[in-house]
């Protein structure tokens, strides 16, 4: 049961934020999100959502709604053993109008103990010691949120896929031998979740949310497993894997952590996802009219802001054979009524796709 400040918080948003464009019923709107429902400690997000007096979970509600995605995947949501905070987020937006029937997230590598020093700090315990960057089990973790079903036992969890096992990887030499052994690629998840369609078909959701190339000093560990995060679908779609490549129809899309063009890192991973054949990049814009003269890509497809300006870091790429309608990012002007929101929200904005219906 939501609490009345929630409520009033969340109809308030409502009131002031835009209307959302009535979307074609021959259409499939697929997004990917961060909507920083992050904590400082397990258990957290649980009770500011129950609490019902964030104003930041009320905005995140208020965006999500107007964002109407058929399907949503959710880049940074403290997971649970219990799933009790994604349950509660859930029940927050059907009360305000949008229903996710469907959800499906697992356990992150995020805050994954593992017992060794694996930052080389000389200390055991610490967040960086942990299989993903976490000061708790769970921080950051992915979610799903779907209007259509979702066949979880069809679910592929590639996050225990070691680091040294990608073929053509670029691992940080300066690993010990025991943390290289236990070392996984993923920060947080890579998942291959499909959505059951009308006709019931399959749609596979291709999900990953990497780390930031950043933070890692000279040896740039955090660079070279953000670039081979994204090199993991380069091999799946490849089929140098040990594991099958995904039926097409699919959607690769998450957080990549990283803009094709600008800003810190190694970009060659995922320009060769964006001009990969067997996917399309639908290249969704804003709306925001925001200039960047500093940086050599365009402002207009900008997922999200930083103290320093804007980058693309967020993406939905459908495979080649599917039918884009439309795409976006949910990112109005500064004078738009329901600009505040959204920034009030995150420093993220929504990434969307309309795909065609029905799929080829």
């Amino acid at each position: 049961m939501l609490s009345k400040p929630l409520c009033a918080l969340i109809s308030c948003l409502m009131f002031l934020a835009v209307s959302a464009q009535a979307q074609d019923p021959a259409t499939l709107r697929i997004a990917t999100y961060n909507p920083d429902l992050s904590r400082k400690g397990p258990g957290l997000l649980l009770r500011d959502i129950l609490a019902g007096k964030d104003k930041q979970i009320a905005a995140v509600i208020a965006t999500l709604v107007e964002l109407d995605a058929d399907i949503l995947v959710l880049t940074d949501v403290d997971y649970d053993h219990g799933r009790v905070a994604l349950t509660a987020l859930a029940e927050a937006l059907a009360h305000a109008g949008a229903p996710y029937p469907h959800r499906f997230t697992a356990r992150p590598n995020s805050g994954m103990a593992t017992g060794l020093d694996m930052d080389g700090d000389g200390r055991l315990g610490g967040p960086g010691d942990a299989q993903g960057f976490g000061f708790f089990a769970g921080k950051g973790g992915l979610a799903v949120l779907s209007r259509l079903p979702i066949d979880a036992a069809g679910v592929r969890d590639f996050s225990d896929f070691l680091w040294q096992d990608l073929p053509g990887n670029i691992i940080d030499n300066s690993l010990t031998a025991p943390a290289r052994a236990i070392q996984r690629l993923s920060n947080t998840s890579h998942w291959d979740v499909p959505v059951i369609l009308s006709d019931g078909a399959p749609l596979h959701l291709l999900i990953w949310h990497a780390t930031p190339p950043v933070f890692d000093g000279p040896k740039d560990r955090n660079g070279r497993r953000n670039h081979d995060e994204a090199a993991f679908w380069l091999r799946m779609l490849d089929g140098t894997l040990p594991f099958a490549p995904p039926d097409a129809p699919f959607v690769l899309l998450g957080e990549a952590k990283l803009d094709p063009i600008d800003g810190d890192g190694r970009n060659g991973a995922i320009n060769a996802l964006l001009t990969h054949p067997k996917l399309q990049d639908p290249a969704p814009q804003g709306q925001h009219g925001r200039k960047e003269p500093e940086h050599k890509g365009p402002a207009a497809l900008d997922t999200t802001l930083y103290d320093f300006g804007g980058l693309r870091v967020d993406y939905v790429l459908p495979s080649a054979g599917l039918g884009v309608r439309d795409a976006g990012v949910l990112w109005p002007g500064d004078d738009a009524p329901n600009a505040e929101t959204f920034a009030r929200a995150s420093r993220h904005r929504p990434v969307w796709v309309d795909i065609a219906l029905p799929l080829p």
